[in-house]
């Protein structure tokens, strides 16, 4: 027989290892023990232990299941869509079991029309406070260095990134060259010179732990695609590297371009 569950307010752990559990229908916390079993999934409790997408039948009854074996809880896909974990991992009923790292997991399963049902997941470690977290510092993101010259032509390689567009993607440096032209007569820009800029803003900014890959897979061959600097942009993008003031950019001088 299954012990209870306690249901949670908040996310406060009280020892090492609990399973806390969120949706817009409630929260749970869950101690450890070898065999537990937690259910998420459209249906009602008893049927799951948490709900969610609970009016939405694009998500399964029973869609997902924790168990905690091995010192570990592991995920299990139980539904009709695809889970998907964070970067872009999914996971569907024929994957492995997938480990639940210590901290926090957000799940996101596909509902109707454009819905995503958030499921978010907190395992607790020997060092968690997070009550203290409430009243902490705020954690800024990470920044990246660029020098003028590599702001301005990120900025017209990516203004459609800066614009928020849906499903944006970088112009080709021929693109840019033409841009420039336009915008800066007197700088001569041209398509492999600009290339050869963002491939070393690309090397560097690998080096120092960039989130997506900005490097050619050397046994794959170079791409005829632009990912990569798709992938540069918008990671340029989220941490706030690059914000809609840059645009400014496009309609300014630069001294010593």
């Amino acid at each position: 027989m299954k012990a209870p569950l306690s249901l949670a307010h908040g996310l406060y752990p009280s020892s090492p290892g609990i399973l806390h559990a969120r949706t817009t229908m409630g929260s749970i916390r869950v101690h450890p023990h070898p065999g537990r079993n937690v259910l998420f999934g459209r249906a009602k409790r008893p049927e799951v232990d948490l709900s969610v997408g609970g009016d939405d039948q694009s998500v399964s009854r029973l869609h997902a299941e924790v168990t905690y074996r091995n010192h570990h809880w592991w995920l299990r896909n139980l539904g009709q869509q695809l889970v998907r974990l964070p970067r872009g991992q999914l996971m569907h009923t024929a994957t492995d079991p997938i480990p639940l790292a210590e901290g926090y997991t957000p799940l996101f399963i596909r509902g109707s029309g454009y819905r995503q049902h958030l499921l978010e997941l907190y395992v607790t470690g020997y060092d968690d406070d997070l009550q203290q977290r409430h009243n902490g510092t705020t954690i800024p993101p990470r920044k990246w260095h660029l020098n003028e010259v590599e702001r301005l032509l990120l900025v017209v390689l990516g203004e459609r990134y800066l614009l928020y567009e849906e499903g944006p993607r970088p112009l080709t440096y021929k693109q840019a060259e033409a841009r420039l032209a336009y915008l800066r007569p007197a700088d001569k820009w041209r398509s492999r010179t600009i290339e050869d800029r963002i491939e070393a803003v690309r090397h560097r900014l690998h080096a120092g732990g960039f989130p997506y890959p900005l490097l050619h897979d050397k046994d794959a061959g170079r791409p005829y695609d632009n990912n990569l600097l798709h992938n540069l942009l918008t990671g340029l993008v989220e941490s706030t590297t690059l914000v809609p003031p840059d645009l400014d950019l496009l309609n300014s001088d630069l001294e010593g371009v």
